[in-house]
């Protein structure tokens, strides 16, 4: 179990966020947040953030623009293939009388001259049906088209939305680091706010060492290790304040302050003369294991 503040400032929060961790990493995540509330109110702000990150930035395609392009592609196909206006026929003129005339062996001509000619009307409609068809070609082309450079240009924007979020996400990361370090240098040069406790390896390990800082006006605690002797599976190093000879938990160590990076922030203790530290199963214990004790130190 580590020490919530811990948890809040190693940046696994915002991956969590962005969706950067592997199913068993994110379980170990929830987990933290049921266990610690700090850790549950700022996965839930940070989640709300990036919402509203996103919500702001987001860039939508214009309204009606498939709508549009669809209405397009029906109105062309329903014009191509609507039937051919028919051309106005003018009314036939009334018949004039005409002369009987006899066919005779004498005059064959006459009845072949008699016969009507029909003119063809089928060449222009066959023209004009190629012509639709050949519109109707270039309009589906020019559509897809116009559809498939929308698409791309949608895809583009998200992308670009993604790598802004991402970009933002990291910056929070930053900044919540370096504010974490610009408060370990006031610790460090406060020295009227916070008693520097000196812990000392104890017989069994004399050459650990480690610090306390303590506030007493703010009840804050913070831990500088320099040396721990290495842990065993399954154990951590867990912080206890002695109240009038009482322990009091004052947190969990994290694999990163035991070797020595760095101040960790541990729970506030409202009053205690002196620090301990010693060896516990992982998660911690409700009372100290007093022969694994490594170092120990008065106020």
């Amino acid at each position: 179990m580590e020490n919530y503040q811990a948890i809040i400032e190693s940046g696994r929060l915002e991956q969590y966020a962005l969706g950067e961790l592997d199913p068993a990493a994110q379980a170990e995540v929830e987990a933290q947040a049921r266990r610690y509330p700090e850790v549950r109110q700022e996965l839930d702000d940070l989640l709300a953030g990036l919402g509203v990150y996103a919500q702001a930035y987001a860039i939508t395609p214009p309204a009606g623009m498939r709508e549009r392009v669809l209405g397009r592609v029906l109105a062309d196909i329903k014009q191509t293939t609507a039937p051919v206006a028919a051309a106005p026929v003018a009314p036939a003129a009334p018949a004039a009388e005409v002369p009987t005339m006899r066919v005779s062996a004498s005059n064959p001509h006459v009845a072949s001259a008699a016969a009507p000619v029909a003119a063809p009307a089928t060449r222009r409609s066959n023209g004009w049906a190629i012509a639709a068809s050949v519109a109707l070609l270039l309009s589906l082309v020019g559509n897809a088209l116009l559809y498939s450079n929308w698409q791309k240009t949608s895809h583009d924007l998200t992308v670009a939305l993604n790598e802004q979020t991402r970009y933002a996400a990291s910056t929070q990361v930053m900044e919540r680091r370096l504010s974490s370090t610009q408060e370990q240098l006031h610790v460090l040069r406060s020295p009227q706010e916070y008693k520097m406790v000196a812990l000392a390896g104890t017989p069994a390990h004399p050459s650990a060492q480690a610090r306390v800082l303590y506030n007493k006006a703010s009840h804050r605690v913070y831990l500088d290790v320099a040396q721990l002797p290495p842990l065993p599976p399954g154990k951590q190093y867990q912080l206890w304040a002695l109240d009038n000879g009482k322990p009091v938990d004052a947190g969990m160590l994290t694999a990163a302050t035991t070797a020595g990076d760095g101040l960790q922030q541990m729970k506030d203790i409202a009053s205690a003369q002196a620090f301990a530290m010693t060896v516990e199963p992982t998660g911690g214990s409700a009372g100290p294991t007093l022969n694994t004790m490594t170092v120990i130190g008065n106020i």
